[in-house]
C-alpha cells in the first residue's frame, strides 16, 4: 500500500509525468523507425495516467484507481 500512497502524491504524479516524457524523447530522438515510435506511444501512457492522476497498480495493491479518492 506505500507505494500506491506514493504515487498518489504530488512526487508520483510528477515521476510518472517524467517517465512518460522520457520514453518518448527516447524513443524519437534516440530509437528512430518503428521502435522508437513504439516506445513513444507506450510512453503516452505513464504520461496520461500522471496528467490525470491514476494509477493503475492501486487496484492491485488493494488502493482506489485515483490517487484523489486515496485517504
Amino acid at each position: 500500500m506505500g507505494f500506491a500512497k506514493f504515487m498518489a502524491t504530488a512526487a508520483g504524479r510528477g515521476l510518472r509525468i517524467v517517465a512518460g516524457l522520457a520514453l518518448i524523447a527516447y524513443g524519437l530522438l534516440v530509437l528512430h523507425g518503428t521502435t522508437g515510435t513504439v516506445l513513444a506511444v507506450v510512453g503516452l501512457v505513464p504520461l496520461g495516467l500522471g496528467i490525470f492522476n491514476i494509477c493503475l497498480f492501486g487496484p492491485l495493491l488493494g488502493a482506489p484507481l485515483r490517487g484523489s479518492d486515496l485517504k
